[in-house]
């Protein structure tokens, strides 16, 4: 019964993309949805392609092995990154109606700071959407009993994926993600619902995991316990807002108005949601201590799963891994929307291939799409780092090269080109030299990478210019 769901629910999936296609006229359509997303799609956008693969088996595994502490980057960084490009971002970017954030750093500073950032945007794509094709790997091999091996559930979970999104694009994207935000949060609260009986009820988990000492969120000790603490905050609070994917969830709105309030109400419900995955793997710790401790020592992805399936009825399992699909597959098909739209855009059209016409623009960004997909396959078919590591390793490039010339750019007037580009190449530089020589320091590469970056704006800008000034018409106030 379980897999005969899953496979009805992934054609319901392809069927609802195929059917996504049919408001596809445009390349505006395919990348943003021509802007006409109302207030409950954008919510749902925001959500779900958030609440992915790393929030219900990583998050939640690397809390029960490390506490609050160990999920600062998400759902804490990540969520206040939604709530961040809500209230400082969406208006300013919104009015510029512009296609991708690479847009952005051209018209704000010219082509070389587009080409590298955009570049930087792409790159940092490769592990986020490489965690959800490995997810629903691991989700094939856990519902066929090991018939289907984790290799093939990747290969079979990405041409599904590429499928749908390569009809559809931001519509099929929108449209999936209303219904798979409905089946996440129900489902979550139901199996929520039903595993609180074994334990004695939420309170006694909550009791549980405070004796533990899981609840503990700040770090005791000096400041080598506080700097790489805020290191990881900042990493995926800051460096997930120069994302594509952010950006279209902002300027697929309808007006100013819902791209702000969209992105505030997402990533409030995706903070609160994101605890219901950790509650029910601290969860099964106490329900079977023995089994799950074994996992937590060799594969903690898995002890979702086999709870799941161990200590439900059937019907409870369709609900859960209805759930863990629609969150893994409306945060796969955005986050290699968002990358594929930014190469088209960015560097194929603007530095490769000049003066397509709409319909060969729509037909390339399929194209890129499609080659994406198997690169992310690749990379996902030889990954050793878990789903969580993954994701959050994703944000370092963009936080040390992208967030600076954005945030600078919208708020400080005194912004050029040439400190954009000297930031850039002072956080890359100093982040990579780091990571190489250094990695283990107290302080983490892309914190340091960050604060050079900002250095670099400040010094750059402020030196005479030897760049030529680019006219900025679309510096927003």
């Amino acid at each position: 019964m379980l897999i005969w769901f899953i496979v009805i629910y992934l054609l319901f999936s392809v069927a609802i993309g195929l059917y996504a296609s049919t408001r596809v006229h445009n390349a505006k359509d395919f990348a943003v949805a021509g802007r006409h997303l109302p207030l409950p799609m954008v919510t749902a956008t925001v959500f779900a392609t958030w609440f992915g693969a790393e929030t219900v088996l990583g998050i939640s595994a690397t809390f029960v092995k490390d506490g609050l502490h160990g999920v600062v980057a998400d759902p804490f960084g990540a969520s206040l990154c939604l709530i961040l490009a809500g209230l400082f971002f969406a208006n300013k970017l919104y009015r510029m109606n512009l296609l991708t954030i690479g847009d952005y750093y051209r018209t704000r500073y010219g082509r070389a700071v587009e080409l590298i950032t955009s570049i930087c945007i792409v790159i940092s794509y490769l592990g986020w959407v490489s965690a959800q094709i490995m997810a629903l790997g691991l989700v094939f091999n856990v519902v066929t009993g090991g018939e289907v091996s984790r290799e093939t559930g990747m290969m079979i979970g990405a041409a599904i994926v590429l499928t749908y999104t390569m009809f559809g694009g931001m519509w099929s994207v929108a449209l999936l993600d209303i219904v798979q935000m409905t089946v996440i949060m129900a489902g979550m609260l139901f199996i929520g619902y039903l595993i609180s009986d074994q334990t004695g009820g939420v309170a006694a988990v909550v009791a549980h995991a405070q004796a533990a000492g899981k609840l503990d969120f700040f770090p005791h000790g000096d400041y080598t316990q506080w700097v790489p603490f805020i290191g990881a905050w900042l990493t995926m609070m800051l460096g997930s807002i120069p994302q594509q994917d952010v950006f279209q969830r902002i300027t697929s709105a309808k007006t100013e108005k819902i791209a702000v309030q969209g992105s505030v109400l997402g990533g409030s419900l995706y903070f609160v949601f994101a605890f219901v995955p950790m509650f029910l793997a601290y969860s099964a710790t106490m329900i079977d201590p023995q089994v799950f401790s074994s996992l937590l020592d060799s594969d903690p992805q898995l002890i979702l799963p086999t709870l799941i399936l161990k200590h439900t009825p059937v019907f409870a399992q369709v609900i859960f891994f209805g759930a863990l699909l629609s969150a893994i597959m409306s945060c796969s098909s955005a986050t290699l929307l968002a990358p594929s739209v930014t190469f088209t855009e960015n560097i194929l059209k603007h530095f490769l291939v000049k003066h397509m016409t709409d319909h060969q623009f729509l037909r390339a960004m399929r194209i890129v799409l499609v080659c994406f997909g198997l690169l992310v396959l690749f990379v996902a078919l030889h990954a050793e780092v878990s789903i969580f590591k993954m994701v959050e390793n994703a944000y370092k490039i963009t936080l040390v090269a992208a967030f600076v010339p954005l945030a600078f750019g919208l708020y400080w007037k005194r912004a050029n080109n040439q400190g954009a580009l000297v930031a850039i190449v002072m956080g890359l530089t100093t982040w990579i030299l780091l990571e190489v020589l250094n990695a283990d320091s107290i302080w983490p590469p892309q914190l340091v990478g960050l604060l050079m970056s900002m250095t670099g704006m400040i010094v750059g800008s402020l030196l005479p210019n030897y760049l030529p000034r680019r006219h900025q018409t679309h510096h927003v106030e």
